[in-house]
Parts: structure tokens; C-alpha cells; sequence
């Protein structure tokens, strides 16, 4: 089984593509989904949380604005906080690849946005990138309820540049030219990384070419 890691910076259409590859039977972790669900009531993340930010408990959950609220311009408490959750969406993410590999699944997605900030390609077999052109990708940010353009430009400048996640990953994706244009890219790394009986050739599947690189 191989696990394609997913990753792309924010309005880049990641959670289009997560929609697509699923479509094309690709099982998927969406790690923003399991941190959802250890916040929400119940959840194995409530305490810890409750514990380092006591204002961020309401009744049972984590209110996730006023937890933002708190890390957002914080380094130091998002820092605290991402102690806390990390390890546990990665424990999920594996218990999801433990299943898939029960199930004898030849490819998995692992939809991650912090893939490289948080060291996740080491344990992919490849990485796809989503990209934008920046004028598309501001548009859809900026269209979010409660965006600016001073938060939007925060939020770029604590992931890493999109150059960069391009430069480090095997496929690039450049959503923007229609859906179906970008089924069809996906469609195709899809089937090149289910071949088992072929070495995988690390690639970059860009808008133009796919190029074989070091």
C-alpha cells in the first residue's frame, strides 16, 4: 500500500482535490476533521486543552473561536497547543493506515495542510501538492466569513511559501482551470501510484509537464 500525503496553502482548493480523490476511491485522513472531533465533546484532546486554555472550555467541547482567539499572534500558545494535538492526529492518522492496510487498500491519501512544517512527508511515499495562482487564492480566502486581508496575510506568513511546498513535492496540482481539468491530473497520479508492480519514480506533475526530479 502507498500513502500519498496532501497539502496545500490555504484557498489553494486542497479540499476540492481531498473531495476528488475520494471520488476516485482513494480513502482519505482529513487531519483538520480529526482535530475536530478531539475538541468536540467527548473528545480525547478536551482536558488537555481545558487545562492550557480554561477560557476555551464551553460545557463539554473546545469553542474553537475562542481558542483561535487566544493562539492567533501567539507563537508561543500555538506552539502549546499544537503539543497537544499533533500527536493525536497523528495517532488517528495511523490507526486510519493500520485499517486501510487490513483492508488490502493499494493507496491512501493523508490530507494534511502542515504536512512539511510538521515533518508529515516522511511518512508518505509521495507528496501532491495543490497551488493557486495568488490573485485566485486571495479571492477565495478573502470570501471566507470574518477574513481580512491583515489575517490572510498572517496566515501566509506561518506556512510555508508555496514555491517552496512545490520544490519539495512529487506532483503539483494547479487548481483554477476548472474542475474537470483538475479530476483529470488527479485521476492520473492516482493511477501511476496504484500500479504495484512498478518502482515509483519520484515526479512532479505540474501544469505543463510532468518532470521526473532528484
Amino acid at each position: 500500500m502507498r500513502i500519498l500525503g496532501l497539502t496545500g496553502s490555504i484557498g489553494m482548493g486542497k479540499t476540492t482535490a481531498a473531495g476528488m480523490l475520494r471520488r476516485l476511491g482513494v480513502p482519505v485522513h482529513d487531519a483538520d476533521a480529526s482535530v475536530h472531533g478531539l475538541m468536540a465533546a467527548g473528545g480525547a484532546a478536551v482536558p488537555a486543552i481545558a487545562e492550557a486554555f480554561p477560557t476555551a472550555l464551553s460545557g463539554e467541547a473546545i469553542d474553537r473561536q475562542r481558542l483561535g482567539a487566544q493562539v492567533f499572534d501567539d507563537p508561543p500558545a500555538l506552539r502549546r497547543l499544537e503539543a497537544i494535538l499533533h500527536p493525536m492526529v497523528r495517532a488517528d492518522a495511523e490507526a486510519f493506515v493500520k485499517r486501510a492496510r487490513r483492508r488490502r487498500c493499494a493507496l491512501v491519501c493523508l490530507d494534511i495542510p502542515l504536512l512539511f512544517e510538521t515533518g508529515a512527508e516522511g511518512r508518505c511515499d509521495a507528496v501532491l501538492v495543490i497551488t493557486a495562482p495568488r490573485l485566485i487564492q486571495a479571492s477565495r480566502v478573502l470570501r471566507r466569513p470574518g477574513m481580512t486581508a491583515a489575517r490572510f496575510e498572517s496566515i501566509l506568513a506561518a506556512q510555508m511559501p508555496d514555491r517552496e511546498k512545490r520544490r519539495r513535492a512529487d506532483f503539483v496540482v494547479t487548481s483554477g482551470l476548472g474542475k474537470r481539468e483538475t479530476l483529470r491530473r488527479l485521476a492520473a497520479i492516482v493511477r501511476l501510484l496504484r500500479q504495484p508492480d512498478r518502482t515509483l519514480m519520484r515526479r512532479r506533475y505540474g501544469s505543463r509537464q510532468r518532470r521526473r526530479h532528484a
